[in-house]
């Protein structure tokens, strides 16, 4: 499944969007991207969407911390990104430092400015069905699922990990897509055998190789959302691309799909916030 080919088509259509805004409005969309720290991984990943902003049409703003900067100071950073009308949409690079309670940051981001899809009222509208920005990385695993028109109805879907921003919401918007859904985790018993059972897989486990080719169930769609040291992903590619009939690449595969949606829903932001589209019902 070559996201990267995806996640382009979105982003020239993102692009357009913007400049149409920008041409209506007189208003750039802004993502403001906050730093903590200088973990060389956070600002490889913050530099890529910040040039990839540029090109389609969305000003970045960089917000950098010192790495002993305290809860309580990156809260007040975030509200105050909150609360300006120039920024539209607010992205915290995580994970922060262990000494940061990084749900209280979260939480400080202003829902309609959430377009990393990271607060709880994100989770619960994704857990619902209601009007909300979606986790990124997830969003982008749906989108390549209905980019290979691979419909979920009815499949046997397994979701190897349960973090709050990727394992739970992927797994709860394959179960909204009519999926039987199955979370794995560090204490499942048999893991193998569930894997075997999957029609469609997430592996989110971040552990390089983690999944085995030979668990992979012939015909079987696997979505690699992990990213680990050396560019590989939690799944044994070779082995399991002998096996799936659909598979992600690492990189190349889910990780183009997430920048692109977070850029995506930027403008979605951007266009409620200045009224150029209405904001649904309960968002």
């Amino acid at each position: 499944m070559d996201g990267s080919a995806v996640a382009r088509r979105i982003t020239e259509a993102t692009a357009e969007r913007a400049a149409e805004l920008t041409r209506a409005t007189g208003v750039t969309p802004c993502l403001a991207a906050v730093l903590v720290g200088d973990d060389p991984a956070s600002v490889t990943y913050v530099r890529m969407k910040r040039n990839r902003c540029a090109k389609a049409g969305i000003r970045s703003r960089l917000v950098e911390l010192p790495a002993e900067t305290t809860t309580a100071e990156l809260v007040a950073t975030l509200t105050e990104l909150s609360q300006d009308p120039e920024v539209h949409g607010i992205l915290l690079q995580h994970p922060v430092g262990p000494h940061i309670d990084e749900r209280a940051a979260f939480e400080a981001i202003a829902p309609e400015k959430d377009v990393d899809g990271v607060t709880m009222r994100s989770f619960a509208a994704m857990g619902f069905g209601l009007p909300g920005f979606a986790s990124c990385t997830p969003g982008g695993i749906m989108r390549l699922l209905d980019a290979y028109d691979v419909d979920p109805t009815g499949k046997r879907a397994v979701v190897v990990g349960r973090s709050a921003i990727l394992g739970k919401p992927v797994g709860m918007m394959l179960l909204a897509r009519d999926a039987t859904v199955t979370y794995c985790h560090s204490r499942t018993v048999g893991l193998s055998e569930i894997v075997r059972e999957a029609d469609i897989l997430v592996a989110a486990v971040g552990r390089p190789e983690f999944i085995k080719g030979e668990d992979i169930k012939p015909g079987a769609v696997v979505l690699d959302a992990g990213y680990n040291a050396g560019n590989v992903g939690d799944v044994d590619f070779a082995g399991a691309s002998a096996r799936a009939r659909l598979i992600t690449p690492v990189p190349g595969g889910v990780g183009p799909m997430t920048i692109a949606v977070l850029l995506e829903q930027t403008v979605t932001a951007a266009e409620r916030l200045t009224g150029a589209v209405e904001a649904p019902s309960g968002a």
